[in-house]
């Protein structure tokens, strides 16, 4: 039951969720405000403004940076994570979602045909670098304002 209490009272970690949970509110938001529709899905999706993922990871390393130190083994490890993850989400997973829109349009053509496949494919996994920007500071502001 200690691990259980300390875990819960982790500030970094609580940060951290709170910026990803922020970040989630405001895809809700921002879709509504453009589309003027109520899509509830965006708060467990990828992709989007502002990248959820984004947000978390530099919520983390920023809180781990102001609570120990940024000079702090877990603030390198954390910020090592953090580039990795907004790397992946500007690059890996974006260029797979466009691959993903010109498979969807290639089942589209058969379909077509006569050529009956079973579904499309996601095609929002990635984020554009301003979306990735965005959760970066979103995270940022998160943890200074709890720090």
């Amino acid at each position: 039951m200690e691990y259980l209490n300390e875990f819960l009272d982790n500030k970094c970690f609580f940060v951290a969720v709170l910026s990803w949970t922020i970040a989630q509110h405001l895809k809700v938001l921002f879709f509504l405000l453009k589309n003027k529709k109520l899509n509830l899905s965006l708060f467990i999706s990828s992709g989007s403004m502002p990248s959820s993922h984004s947000a978390f990871v530099t919520a983390l390393s920023a809180s781990i940076g102001l609570k120990d130190g940024f000079n702090s083994s877990g603030f390198a490890i954390s910020s090592v994570l953090a580039i990795i993850v907004m790397y992946d989400a500007a690059g890996v997973r974006r260029a797979a979602g466009q691959h993903a829109s010109v498979l969807n349009m290639l089942i589209d053509y058969l379909d077509s045909h006569e050529l009956k496949l079973d579904k499309g494919l996601k095609e929002i996994l990635g984020h554009s670098p301003i979306e990735v920007m965005a959760g970066l500071i979103l995270g940022l502001i998160v943890a200074m304002y709890f720090y």
